[in-house]
């Protein structure tokens, strides 16, 4: 499927900005179900410097200086992509979770290596007995991994409402599991330290979601999460839709939790009050037939 995303962020200021220096990931990762044809990422004012460099996590980040006097930013990122079906995994052929647990302390394969870090506790998400105990159920003796994250992963669905009045970007994990309320962001937080409170690994998916009125969280960025498996590698779930991620999700990159990589993020001098849009959208592209007869 060839799908196009338009995202576009605008800041308006109060007073005039003199100098800003703005961060963002906007640029979607080539990955074994995804591939990136076209990126153009659009500025106004135009930048005095613009450079891009990979984090430590293999995002791809452009960072923004802007020493020219405004009262609005807008920055759009324009992209083209294919994305295809992964090949579906039967949960009940996946290892026990107790296994993945103990299979990343032990170092024996360098992908289990890199994904212990996201068993620890990161800037967003801390380890608590609370999460633990609310993940618990889901994850009786033996029961395999898949099976178990994919009832958590309806549960925190179920048990928690969608509310974007409820949380901010800056809201702890920890109001938003016990509000039960909150975006995106919110629900993927708490499956990660419910995940990480049990010693599993998990991380943060940013992205975006196929414009459609029947998936949540589809008008602005869209975030999930991803857990390792051995043997089958990242699997990602969407605990917003309560579903495993294909085609319509569009994978920016992913990190510990959302402080790893903010859509935009930025300083300025002045400015004054400020209020900030996002729109994003995300259709499908279709090619139009070449006419036979201009031949």
């Amino acid at each position: 499927m060839l799908l196009q995303a338009l995202h576009t962020t605008t800041y308006s200021y109060s007073e005039s900005v003199s100098f800003c220096h703005t961060q963002v990931h906007l640029k979607p990762c080539n990955s074994h179900n995804q591939r990136l044809i076209e990126h153009q990422l659009i500025v106004e004012p135009e930048p005095s410097a613009i450079a891009t460099h990979y984090d430590f996590f293999r995002n791809e980040v452009s960072v923004l200086s802007i020493d020219e006097p405004h009262t609005t930013l807008r920055i759009t990122a324009k992209n083209l992509l294919e994305n295809s079906d992964s090949e579906g995994i039967h949960p009940a052929l996946t290892p026990p979770w107790e296994h993945v647990r103990e299979a990343v302390r032990e170092y024996r394969t360098d992908e289990a290596f890199a994904a212990f870090q996201f068993t620890l506790d990161s800037p967003r998400v801390a380890i608590k007995q609370s999460f633990a105990d609310y993940a618990r159920p889901s994850f009786t003796a033996g029961r395999p991994f898949l099976q178990g994250a994919l009832e958590l992963n309806q549960r925190i669905f179920a048990d928690f409402k969608y509310d974007q009045t409820a949380t901010t970007v800056t809201t702890a994990v920890e109001q938003a599991f016990r509000t039960r309320h909150g975006v995106c962001q919110d629900f993927a937080h708490v499956m990660i330290a419910c995940l990480r409170s049990l010693g599993l690994p998990a991380r943060y998916v940013s992205g975006y979601l196929r414009t459609s009125d029947s998936l949540v969280g589809a008008s602005a960025s869209h975030a999930w999460i991803a857990i390792y498996c051995p043997g089958f590698g990242w699997i990602d779930l969407d605990p917003t839709n309560n579903l495993i991620p294909t085609t319509d999700h569009v994978t920016i990159g992913w990190g510990r939790d959302y402080s790893d990589l903010p859509p935009v993020k930025g300083v300025a001098l002045g400015g004054g009050e400020q209020t900030v849009a996002v729109e994003v959208y995300v259709t499908p592209h279709f090619i139009e037939p070449k006419d036979e007869s201009d031949e």
